[in-house]
């Protein structure tokens, strides 16, 4: 049983990079959290502004359901999660997770 890993920082950490790279060392699977905005996040950030709190609730949720799919069998996700709150909302989706800050 493998608890899935949240490969997090700040943009130009590596997330994407460490996070592809782990979990295809760890065979599992891997996301990008960008991937994983809702149509309003993406129009706001394209129109450069940013996203608050609320916009992220709705991301972070997406994020968690994916996270819980792979509770018991592992996969790596890169994401921000920069808040403690982020990090809260999605261990409420799978308590094992483990976050790798870079």
């Amino acid at each position: 049983m493998a608890s899935p890993i949240v490969a997090m920082g700040v943009s130009g950490s590596g997330k994407s990079t460490v996070g592809a790279a782990l979990a295809q060392r760890l065979r599992v699977p891997f996301a990008d959290a960008d991937d994983f905005h809702p149509p309003a996040n993406i129009a706001k950030m394209t129109a450069g502004e940013p996203l608050n709190d609320d916009d992220r609730y709705p991301w972070l949720e997406a994020i968690g359901e994916w996270l819980a799919e792979r509770c018991d069998t592992g996969g790596v996700m890169s994401c921000s999660a920069l808040k403690r709150k982020y990090r809260d909302q999605l261990r409420r989706h799978c308590h094992d997770v483990e976050f790798l800050h870079l």
